[in-house]
């Protein structure tokens, strides 16, 4: 196994590692906001964010933060942001 090849394997195992921790959190989060009891006594109007869209938002931040590290990692090792185009 050549040392390049080895790398990628290690990339790939911490990007599945890491995947499979956002689900984690993703479920666990979901399971947080339909147990959270909301007010039955209220009279104001509130508007209200669905859960779903909270969830989603914070997902889609994390996997931004993911593909910035990802450019940043590309441009140190390679020179490039996407490897392979001049």
């Amino acid at each position: 196994m050549s040392p390049l090849s080895g790398f990628l394997a290690v990339i790939v195992f911490f990007t599945a590692v890491l995947v499979a921790y956002l689900i984690r959190q993703y479920q666990n989060e979901n399971l947080n906001y339909s147990s959270t009891n909301q007010m039955k006594n209220t009279t104001t109007k509130v508007k209200t964010i669905e859960k779903e869209k909270v969830v989603a938002e914070t997902l889609n931040g994390r996997f931004a933060m993911l593909g910035l590290i990802a450019a940043v990692g590309a441009y140190l090792t390679t020179g490039q942001i996407i490897p392979g185009f001049v």
